[in-house]
């Protein structure tokens, strides 16, 4: 901990990053009956704190590292903290991305005056030529968060905290990816003010830190959740988990609607729109508070980044009256006689605000004089994100049908590779596919099995490639579809 604490005393990250502004929100405060402050880490140059790593690690290297340039792969916010470094101290830079990184990302590292290539579906995958590159090019690679000097320059954050609070913090919530903030600022607080509790704050389906710590070694994730990308990793770094295991004082987790209602009380808050992973400590934050029942306590959200896709918040917005607990999803059968839609709407629904309103007659087998059969989908992802925005209802010609939902990286024409991959096996008898502006595409498919065609089609599927999840059971696909 001494060594971290004076690492982040004397590092370099002044040089190109700026001291970002601790601000109260002030209506978000009265609202949750706490004093919240927004730590405004998207204000930094490159709209992320990933600048202070990257820049604290490059201008420690020796001169002959710095001659030999730097190397990284990244989709992100890292790729421009070590562009815009090297621009800083007139280096070359060789930033590896994911061949799906929106076009504006890439731009932005471009802008910066650094080579990219592109490379893979995945940031998992770039890594690995990024390493290659590595051993052809001799240049020198800068981690994104496994290095003492990048997670010192990251420490730096908790050293403005203390002195802009005056130390007068309850806890400060930060977002978790590979570790690299939570544990420069766990080292710094904890060795200076203890009492402040550090609170990490992953997505549920990005948990890697949280898995760990609870297994007491770090947990290689199969799969990695999409919508706060700047998080998406799927093992963390062995020195960030040494660290978080020590000064780390708990873990919380929130799912992307959660997410959604923290990027709009963010912006309330600043007119600013953070990016999906900035909004994670937001989010834990709002979250922590309900579950604890917490009162009159200082808390701080440490805004991390602000690299939005424009495309990305049209869903946001659709998801974030479900987050802010505002908005919940039902299916509702009713009575198939004449006047029966206008009687729930005026009787039964009253003075409720309608969001959206979807009616499909049915079987009229199906009518009941003795209430309305509702199935509650509010948290059902099948219908939020594909079955809300499809019509034709149920086929007598679908027969032996089975449903799935892919996820497929997102490029130019990715969706008719998709559907070259599945090749012609099986009749597609459903389709949905719909754009959310990130880095991979979600796609919803109905094949017809025939009978004895069940092991092929396991055999198919698992050769395929793509990350899938089977549907067929789903309430809401056996009510609709």
């Amino acid at each position: 901990m001494q060594k971290m604490v004076r690492q982040i005393l004397t590092s370099k990250v002044y040089q190109a990053a700026i001291e970002t502004p601790l601000e109260e929100a002030h209506v978000l405060s009265q609202q949750l009956n706490n004093r919240i402050l927004l730590k405004r880490e998207d204000l930094q140059p490159v709209f992320s704190f990933k600048l202070r790593g990257a820049y604290n690690k490059i201008a420690h290297l020796s001169a002959q590292e710095q001659a030999s340039g730097v190397i990284a792969a990244s989709a992100g916010n890292h790729a421009q903290g070590v562009a815009f470094s090297a621009r800083q101290l007139g280096l070359k830079a060789l930033i590896v991305m994911p061949a799906t990184t929106p076009q504006i990302k890439v731009n932005a590292v471009k802008a910066l005056g650094a080579e990219v290539i592109l490379f893979g579906d995945n940031y998992s995958e770039a890594a690995e030529r990024c390493q290659d590159l590595v051993e052809e090019t001799g240049m020198t690679y800068i981690h994104p968060f496994d290095d003492e000097l990048v997670i010192a320059g990251q420490g730096t954050v908790a050293d403005e905290l203390l002195r802009q609070s005056a130390g007068k913090m309850d806890a400060v919530f930060v977002p978790v990816g590979g570790g690299g903030l939570i544990a420069g600022i766990a080292c710094y607080l904890k060795a200076l003010c203890p009492e402040i509790k550090v609170i990490g704050v992953e997505p549920v389906d990005s948990d890697a830190m949280y898995q760990s710590l609870k297994a007491g070694k770090r947990i290689t994730l199969e799969s990695v959740g999409i919508f706060a990308d700047g998080v998406a990793v799927r093992k963390i770094g062995k020195q960030t988990f040494d660290l978080c295991r020590q000064h780390v004082d708990e873990i919380i987790r929130v799912n992307t609607d959660e997410l959604c209602g923290a990027i709009k009380s963010v912006y309330q808050a600043t007119r600013s729109i953070v990016e999906p992973a900035g909004a994670l400590a937001m989010a834990g934050l709002k979250r922590y508070i309900k579950e604890n029942q917490l009162t009159g306590q200082t808390l701080v959200a440490i805004n991390s980044g602000a690299n939005m896709n424009f495309e990305r918040l049209r869903y946001v917005a659709e998801r974030t009256q479900t987050g802010e607990e505002r908005e919940s999803l039902f299916a509702v059968t009713i009575p198939e006689r004449p006047g029966a839609l206008r009687y729930f709407c005026e009787q039964v629904l009253g003075e409720v605000n309608i969001t959206e309103f979807n009616y499909r007659l049915a079987d009229r087998s199906q009518a009941s004089s003795e209430g309305y059969q509702n199935l509650d989908l509010t948290e059902n992802e099948l219908a939020k994100t594909h079955l809300r925005y499809m019509i034709g209802g149920r086929s007598p010609q679908a027969t032996r049908e089975r449903l799935f939902r892919f996820w497929f990286p997102e490029r130019p024409g990715a969706l008719a590779r998709f559907l070259a991959d599945m090749g012609a096996n099986w009749n597609i008898s459903l389709f949905h596919y719909r754009t959310l502006g990130g880095d991979f595409g979600r796609v919803l498919i109905g094949l017809e099995i025939p009978d004895g065609d069940e092991k092929k089609l396991s055999s198919f599927l698992e050769k395929l490639g793509y990350h899938f999840v089977e549907e067929s059971a789903d309430p809401a696909y056996r009510l609709f579809l």
